[in-house]
Formats: structure tokens, C-alpha cells, sequence
């Protein structure tokens, strides 16, 4: 987690931002799943000082905790034997080690996620034929992730004959979107076995539909046949790294 990020989110939760950074804040967070999830994270790991303490017993069990957390991180030598009364200022800083040590567990630990990779820009459609509507149709719905709109428009026109492989790249991804991997993977393996520009790229979303229906081994196996020189190759080689 970023520390301008962590200034963000107490901000945020201090209600001290002006309602355009409110407004621009809560927008990333509905367009970048990893902010949303590092937020996810802060709220959790410090609910104990929104609520402040509520919870007598729990409190002190809390604080019993940070006393330990604190003597390990910041106390030089051997622990002192006599009892060290907390000021607030040190349980905010004790709090800080757990929420960096949540997130250090929490990033290394946890099984990689869809959406912690799956990165879509807006497109911008340079196919040219006899169905401008519905290429319209497709490319707006896709750039405000209506993704059942998209793949309907797509299907209509793969199934007018259109042979595209951009329109079959960005149909499979809609339909990842939407959890029909079965068409998905029969337009990404299409492309893969084909000669298009669109050939490593249809090999990284075959990757990230396995990864979004956790199946972690095919998954791998797909990744490691990304080539060095494709668009998604550093990517690939991070996902491989959390999977091995």
C-alpha cells in the first residue's frame, strides 16, 4: 500500500476532503479494483479506532496486542520490565505496524485474483464494414463495461459473418467478464491457434480465465507458453511468481 494512498484513505474516513476529492476519491475506487481493495483493508485492520474501543474487553485485548506489536517495533534492547503506559499517539503508530503487516500478510499470502490483473482499456473499434450501428453499439457498451450489451452486439456481428479477430478478442473478454468461459476460451483459442496480431494476447486471457475460475494449475501451464516478446510477458511473469 502506497503511503499517499494510506493519507487518502484516513482523509477519506476523517471526512476532511473536499467534496470534489470526495467525488474523484469514491470514483477510483469504483474503476481501480486495487485501491478498493487496499481500502477494504484499511477500514478493516482499523475499525478499532473509528469505533474507539466501544468494546471494553475487546479493547483491551487490543491494546494488550499493540503493547506487544509496539515493543517489538520500536523499543531498542531488552523490554523493560516495569509497565509502559500507551499515549493515543503510540497506538496510532502501533496501529500502523498491524495494518502494514495485514497488508504484507494479505499480499503474500492470498491467492492471486482476476482482478488484480485483468487491466481493459477503452477500445476503439477499427473494424470497417456494412453494420456501423451495431459496431457502435459494441465499442460504447464495452468502454462502460456493459459487458452483456457488448457480447450481444459482438455476437451479432461474428454471426453476420464477420471474421475480425479484434472482434473475437474483445467478444471473449466480454464473455469473461460475464463468466461464460466456454465461449470465451472457443474465441481465445481460436485466435491462439491462428496467425493475427491478437495471437499472445488471446493466450493471456485464456491465462486469466482460468485464474478468474481459480484454477490455479491450468492457469500456470497456460502462462508459461507467453513468449518474451509479447505485450503481457512482465505481467505473466508476476501471476507466475504468485501461483509457483
Amino acid at each position: 500500500m502506497e503511503d499517499q494512498n494510506h493519507i487518502l484513505f484516513e482523509s477519506y474516513l476523517s471526512e476532511e476532503l473536499s467534496p470534489d476529492e470526495k467525488l474523484a476519491f469514491e470514483l477510483r475506487l469504483k474503476t481501480e479494483p486495487k485501491l478498493k481493495q487496499d481500502f477494504k483493508i484499511y477500514k478493516e485492520l482499523t475499525s478499532f479506532l473509528t469505533h474507539k474501543f466501544d468494546h471494553e474487553e475487546a479493547s483491551e485485548a487490543f491494546k494488550n496486542n499493540l503493547k506487544t506489536i509496539s515493543n517489538t517495533y520500536f523499543e531498542k534492547g531488552e523490554t523493560p520490565k516495569k509497565t509502559i503506559r500507551f499515549k493515543p499517539w503510540q497506538y496510532a503508530i502501533a496501529a500502523s505496524v498491524v495494518l502494514l503487516v495485514g497488508v504484507f500478510v494479505f499480499n503474500n499470502f492470498s491467492s492471486p485474483r482476476y482482478t488484480d490483473f485483468h487491466t481493459h482499456q477503452n477500445i476503439s473499434l477499427t473494424v470497417r464494414g456494412d453494420n456501423p450501428d451495431l459496431l457502435h453499439t459494441a465499442e460504447t457498451a464495452f468502454n462502460h463495461k456493459d459487458f452483456a450489451k457488448a457480447e450481444t452486439a459482438f455476437k451479432a456481428l461474428l454471426d453476420k459473418g464477420e471474421t475480425n479477430s479484434e472482434l473475437k478478442l474483445y467478444s471473449a473478454i466480454a464473455n469473461i467478464e460475464l463468466s461464460n468461459y466456454e465461449r470465451a476460451e472457443t474465441l481465445l483459442n481460436e485466435l491462439k491457434d491462428g496467425q493475427s496480431v491478437y495471437k499472445n494476447k488471446a493466450i493471456w486471457y485464456l491465462a486469466l480465465s482460468k485464474l478468474k475460475q481459480k484454477n490455479y494449475e491450468a492457469c500456470l501451464s497456460i502462462l508459461k507458453t507467453i513468449p518474451e516478446d509479447a505485450e503481457d510477458y512482465k505481467q505473466a511473469q508476476k501471476l507466475i511468481k504468485k501461483l509457483d
